[in-house]
């Protein structure tokens, strides 16, 4: 099956309303994971903002991502791996690249808070490279993109759903494994229907988390502790780990 990529859509400043809906549209569809958006569930506020010109899109993409639609069906809902991996895909139209990066966004989101996540997404630079202030954030999977290797391009193809398929069916990460081992990951594309069997779901997995920190009695001394948690229970356990002063060097898979 072969897959078939939209141009990217760009809301140019003489845009006419008829633009403007499908930029809208278009923001739904890539940030949400391609959902039904009811009427009720529509940012009107934000749109309106977006059509008059007080937001660009990339303003309107930061309030879709932070809204209570995208948290209750991505990160509420969804193991921390899954939430990490979505938020690559929708907003930055690719997979994470390895194991460094997840946990990067893991740490960050439970450090900091879930619109700290979003915004390091969006505000960053190759958020402004790649889609500017006024281009939709668009998959990228089937582009060769310079300074990522093949094994990049097979992650990024593997979260491909085709047209039918709707992210928050799968509650699992699709790549947790592949990239916690550095393996290859073979591409796996959607059936003709757009539906995909479900990966296992990253809370059943087995997580060795290596943690660095200072004892309390002996400032100097650093010691190194390993902790294995199932996915159920790693958020907890790095709340856990931060609240303590340990600095978690490592979240890799072992079963």
């Amino acid at each position: 099956m072969s897959v078939v990529l939209d141009d990217p859509i760009e809301l140019w400043s003489a845009g006419s309303l008829d633009e403007q809906q499908i930029v809208i549209r278009a923001v739904y569809k890539q940030v949400l994971g391609n959902p039904h958006v009811m009427e009720s569930e529509r940012l009107v506020t934000a749109e309106s903002q977006l059509t008059l010109g007080e937001i660009t899109v990339r303003e309107f993409v930061r309030e879709v991502a932070k809204s209570d639609f995208y948290r209750s069906r991505y990160f509420e809902t969804c193991a921390p791996y899954r939430f990490v991996e979505l938020n690559f895909k929708h907003l930055l139209g690719r997979a994470p690249v390895d194991q460094a990066e997840l946990s990067e966004h893991i740490t960050l989101c439970i450090e900091q808070g879930y619109d700290a996540e979003i915004d390091s997404y969006i505000d960053s630079v190759e958020y402004q490279e790649k889609f500017g202030d006024n281009i939709v954030p668009y998959y990228q999977g089937s582009i060769s993109q310079i300074g990522l290797k093949q094994v990049d391009y097979n992650r990024t193809l593997s979260l491909y759903q085709g047209n039918a398929g709707v992210d928050s069916a799968f509650k699992g990460s699709r790549l947790v494994q592949d990239v916690a081992t550095n393996s290859a990951t073979k591409i796996k594309l959607p059936s003709t229907g757009g539906r995909v069997a479900a990966y296992q779901d990253a809370t059943e997995k087995t997580f060795e988390i290596l943690v660095t920190g200072s004892k309390f009695d002996c400032p100097r001394h650093v010691s190194t502790t390993r902790y294995l948690v199932s996915g159920a229970k790693m958020t907890p356990q790095i709340q856990r780990i931060h609240r303590a002063g340990g600095k978690i060097v490592s979240i890799t898979e072992v079963a």
